[in-house]
């Protein structure tokens, strides 16, 4: 453990110990997790091996994150700009970049070179495209950092799963508009997660495009070239994936095809659960009020957000996104999801129970008690929901 102490002139000693400071090492393991099974494979012989993964995933993190439980402490903020200069938590997201191509690069290998059924091709899709979802989490940590080196690490590690939009129109557009009907990153109550996709990534990639047009045009760019920090990254996903297609042959493009979308799912599971059915108010001038750490839900559960690097405090990163992860904060009385991300995806896959869960959570939060006129609703859901609720 690393105590950082502080002598303040006014409260006397200030001192405060990272209690997960050695676990964050955990999120560079976390993405080599199907290196393991691939390698019990190649020494079996038996493919279900492959598939358990998938377990680990949907099932033992949600146990793990229930049995060992939340951790709500937070750092003192005259010691936050001493964690924020600590090298150590930044070096952990640079050291995790090259993880993602290497679980890709493996299980692309096992597609390409091994006898698989063609469901087991497909759930190492699957597992590999869960890897690369986490690897726009870790380009998510990166993309709001202020400094050249982060900003193209996360355009290097977005490269991976071909979502090179994410970062410009995450910052620009998504932190901007958040819980807002006009945001199609925040998902609304009454939509269900299969809804929300048909709006989500078609929107996003639209905005994400349409920002880097406005950005180059400002700059009296040209929009098709080498400035484009978007075809940047795409001409590095360009290079892997037809790389790989041309090395393995291919068999290796319905892999590649479905491990992209399957990543960009991930990533659509996150926003769909963090800002389900909030809202911000609409001021008189039409202005939206600023995002405040109620619009987000939270969840302290300690493994989840050790592999997540706290993504999961989302509320403190919406309302102060260029806090970085090891600095997030918890506050009283904000939304709370009743498990980590990876359980709430899962509950999310099946719509009736989210919303039995999710909608009646929703509803009783303290700023809204109730009234709908302060809640996200879809708009085909709207009349079921106000005579079910109202």
């Amino acid at each position: 453990m690393k105590t950082y102490t502080l002598n303040h002139p006014e409260k006397g000693v200030i001192s405060y110990t990272d209690r997960k400071r050695y676990l964050w090492v955990s999120s560079i393991f976390y993405p080599l997790i199907p290196l393991l099974f691939i390698y019990l494979f190649l020494q079996s012989g038996n493919e279900l091996i492959l598939a358990i993964p998938l377990l680990i995933g949907y099932v033992l993190f949600p146990l793990l994150d229930w049995v060992i439980g939340s951790d709500t402490n937070n750092p003192p903020e005259e010691i936050v700009p001493m964690l924020e200069e600590d090298k150590y938590y930044r070096v952990l997201t640079y050291i995790t970049i090259p993880m993602h191509f290497v679980v890709l690069l493996a299980c692309t290998w096992v597609v390409g070179t091994q006898s698989l059924s063609p469901i087991m091709i497909f759930v190492m899709a699957i597992i590999a495209g869960g890897d690369s979802g986490i690897g726009i989490n870790t380009g998510h940590e990166l993309g709001h950092k202020d400094t050249k080196l982060e900003k193209w690490l996360a355009k290097i590690v977005l490269a991976v799963p071909a979502y090179a939009h994410f970062s410009i129109e995450h910052n620009k557009g998504h932190h901007k508009h958040v819980s807002t009907p006009e945001d199609p990153a925040s998902s609304r109550m009454g939509e269900s997660i299969y809804s929300f996709i048909l709006r989500e990534m078609p929107g996003t990639m639209k905005r994400g495009w349409q920002l880097e047009k406005e950005r180059l045009v400002k700059s009296n760019k040209p929009i098709w070239s080498h400035h484009n920090e978007i075809l940047q990254s795409y001409a590095l996903t360009s290079a892997i994936q037809l790389g790989l297609v041309m090395y393995f042959g291919w068999i290796v493009i319905p892999f590649l095809l479905v491990h992209n979308f399957w990543a960009w799912f991930q990533l659509t599971s996150a926003n769909y659960i963090e800002h389900y059915g909030l809202l911000r108010e609409k001021k008189s001038n039409g202005n939206y009020e600023r995002c405040k750490p109620h619009h987000s839900w939270n969840t302290n559960y300690i493994m989840s957000n050790v592999a997540l690097f706290h993504l999961e405090r989302h509320s403190d990163h919406h309302a102060y996104p260029a806090r970085r992860y090891q600095s997030l904060r918890n506050f009283d009385d904000i939304p709370e999801l009743p498990n980590g991300y990876f359980g709430m995806y899962l509950l999310a896959y099946f719509p009736s129970l989210w919303f039995k869960v999710m909608d009646k959570r929703l509803l009783a939060l303290p700023h809204i008690q109730g009234d709908l006129s302060k809640v996200n609703i879809c708009p085909k859901r709207r009349a079921f929901i106000i005579k079910k609720y109202a």
